[in-house]
């Protein structure tokens, strides 16, 4: 039988998620934007709540008390605390914060796939030295490069790669950063240390903790392909244009509804919205809110085109049908689907609209409305 693990000694934490991420390209900082399904700081926060951190500090950028907020909802036994200009400065505030402690874990947000091997190694090392940190060996040659030229080598076999957390002896590390000049810059709280004349043990660290920073970090988790569906029903009202599928049809009667009531069009922004699991069309184009009375659908699926960018995807193909007795869809089906291309930024085969007829059953066949069902693809960029 298995023993279990020892448990962890008990220990502080401060997770560093004040930073402004602007190098991953992303609409908000890195640390809130979703990565396997979560906000990224609370990766980090979740698992050092599980390992058993008696308190827990995170460092946030000024004004981000209601993104925190959202992004650690549910947990509890943690508190918010604005950070400084530099990683030092939040750091430095999020020891004075701390109540007391005799072991603190300090870890980058941007490190979210913490495991409790790590946080074991580092924890045991402070038995016997004022710091801990977890490293990797360099596999690569090292060039020295000066002015775009190589202008020497590094001995790859004494460098390390540190990660994050690092683990400190509570009082050590709180000495350190108070005596910290101000005119130096750290890059981690084992410098400072270090620059206070502390030891600092190397254990090993996990590939799987390293640094989300570049767009392509977060692209790289995502699906290669995902798909999403739409459905959408509107009344046929005598009095009002035909709008279908983009464009306007000649008929007696139009569908009603609070925008054009486009049920083709409608129905592909749902299958998009899907796609990326980001709500369906009533909540983006609320039917209650009055500037989107009598709108263009066109502007709907543009608008879902652009989120389904920003989600670091692409639109696919789309497989439109449209239930109805009549207009006859035929005559306008590739004009449909060169609409729908247009907007979508594709090729036009990448559309197909189809049309069936519910054969005269339902409200469809009785000619009190249209319906459309859509499947859409959105491919990883």
């Amino acid at each position: 039988m298995l023993e279990a693990p020892p448990p962890f000694p008990s220990f502080a934490a401060i997770v560093v998620a004040a930073g402004k991420g602007l190098r991953a390209g992303l609409p908000l900082p890195k640390q809130f934007a979703m990565w396997r399904g979560k906000p990224v700081v609370r990766h980090s926060v979740e698992a050092l709540l599980s390992a058993g951190a008696d308190q827990l500090i995170v460092m946030i950028p000024e004004g981000g008390e209601e993104s925190i907020r959202k992004a650690l909802s549910g947990l509890s036994n943690w508190e918010a605390v604005v950070g400084g200009e530099t990683r030092q400065e939040s750091v430095a505030r999020g020891l004075e914060a701390l109540e007391t402690a005799e072991r603190v874990l300090i870890h980058d947000a941007a490190r979210p796939n913490l495991q409790d091997h790590v946080i074991h190694s580092l924890l045991k090392a402070l038995e016997d030295y004022p710091g801990a940190i977890p490293v990797l060996p360099v596999v690569d040659s090292l060039a020295v490069g000066e002015n775009g030229m190589m202008a020497g080598t590094a001995a790859r076999e004494k460098l390390r790669r540190v990660q994050t957390p690092q683990a400190f002896r509570f009082q050590d590390i709180l000495e350190a950063h108070r005596a910290w000049t101000g005119s130096l810059t750290a890059g981690d709280d084992a410098q400072v240390l270090d620059a206070a004349g502390g030891s600092i043990a190397l254990v090993d660290g996990d590939e799987r903790l390293n640094k989300l920073t570049f767009a392509e970090d977060f692209l790289s988790d995502l699906l290669p392909v995902r798909i999403g569906t739409g459905f959408d029903v509107h009344k046929l009202v005598t009095g009002e244009d035909l709008w279908l599928g983009g464009i306007r049809i000649d008929h007696d009667k139009g569908l009603a509804g609070h925008s054009d009531a486009d049920v083709a069009l409608h129905a592909i922004v749902d299958a998009l919205l899907g796609a990326i699991g980001n709500g369906d069309i009533g909540s983006h184009f609320p039917p209650s809110d009055p500037q989107w009375k009598g709108a263009n659908s066109s502007q709907f699926l543009a608008h879902a085109a652009e989120l389904v960018g920003k989600s670091g995807y692409r639109a696919g193909n789309v497989d439109l049908t449209i239930i109805c007795e009549a207009p006859k869809i035929g005559p306008h089906r590739d004009a449909m689907r060169h609409r729908i291309a247009e907007l979508l930024g594709v090729d036009m085969d990448a559309i197909s609209v189809k049309a069936t007829t519910t054969e005269r059953l339902g409200f469809t066949g009785r000619g009190e409305g249209i319906a459309a069902q859509a499947v859409a693809t959105v491919i990883r960029n």
